[in-house]
């Protein structure tokens, strides 16, 4: 294994208690340079409490946290890592250029400002005070000041939240950009669409333990599931009511169906319309891998669509 798949960070059978709660219950969890690990869950999963043990802002009551082979909180660790989380506590009252160049002055060789700007795209903000973006413009000042440093490991906590396509898109080109370039990358998100697209792993914590972990493909696989899409005058509300249908909606033509079973809905599709084109059969993707891993206690607003 070459080194750029070496284990940056680590958690080692880590269990973490607050109070009567147990918030990770003997989890394993291996980042490695050169991927992007997406670590999945509903709300309350453990997640936060993971991140926080790796980044030593929380210490572990059993097990042990590692980042670089070393005590997460050693400085020679830290400055190898960069972090995006959700509550940034930035000065709002500098300007963005005032900012970048006040994290550079951080580090020993820190990446140069048009660096940041291209890849955060951040044309046209660096004189604009932080206090005045919109909240997606500041998500993309927090990408670019996590990068000044040209971390080996990078940890982004819902990184576009707030994003229209166009950043987001910006963003995603620049994650792939610098796991290409052997950067490691732990990834917190609920746009389930954001991971499928960027994940090389993932793992799905639940109720303090990880209930499932790899490749994006073998994630969906833990559900039989298939998504059947059509051009079709077919009611959706008619089609839900179908055996081994478990659901049904329309989007304009397009009819979508998820069923227990391809075949026989592909066939009563095509025998009730004989207008029925553009027939697509296929696996069930992330986002229900990821209700079906986590139903005991999913909710609505835990699993987002990117939009």
């Amino acid at each position: 294994m070459g080194s750029e798949h070496a284990v940056l960070a680590r958690l080692d059978r880590v269990r973490k208690h607050y109070g009567a709660v147990e918030a990770l219950a003997g989890v394993d969890l291996k980042v490695r340079g050169g991927e992007m690990l997406a670590l999945l869950g509903p709300n309350g999963a453990g997640k936060s409490t993971a991140i926080g043990l790796l980044l030593g802002l929380e210490s572990p009551d059993a097990g042990a946290a590692s980042l670089f082979g070393e005590p997460p909180h050693e400085l020679q660790a830290r400055r190898r890592v960069g972090v995006m989380l959700q509550s940034a506590g930035i000065p709002d009252t500098l300007k963005v250029s005032e900012l970048l160049d006040l994290t550079r002055s951080y580090y020993p060789n820190p990446r140069s400002v048009a660096d940041c700007v291209a890849l955060a795209g951040l044309d046209g903000l660096l004189p604009r005070r932080y206090t005045k973006l919109s909240g997606g413009q500041q998500r993309r000042v927090q990408f670019a000041l996590a990068l000044c440093g040209r971390p080996q490991l990078l940890f982004l906590d819902e990184p576009t939240t707030g994003m229209d396509i166009e950043a987001r898109q910006t963003l995603w080109r620049a994650i792939r950009e610098l796991v290409a370039e052997g950067c490691g990358v732990l990834l917190t998100t609920h746009y389930l669409e954001e991971a499928e697209a960027l994940a090389d792993r993932v793992a799905v914590l639940n109720r303090g333990r990880i209930v499932a972990e790899g490749s994006v493909h073998e994630i969906r696989a833990h559900v039989g599931q298939r998504r059947i899409r059509c051009t079709s005058a077919l009611p959706a509300e008619w089609v839900s009511a179908w055996p081994h249908v478990l659901d049904a909606r329309r989007d304009g033509e397009r009819l979508e169906v998820i069923a227990d079973a391809a075949e026989p809905v592909v066939r009563r599709l095509l025998a009730e319309d004989a207008e029925l084109a553009e027939l697509e059969v296929q696996r069930a993707g992330l986002a229900e891998a990821f209700l079906e891993l986590t139903r005991d206690s999913i909710k609505h607003d835990d699993i987002k669509e990117a939009a």
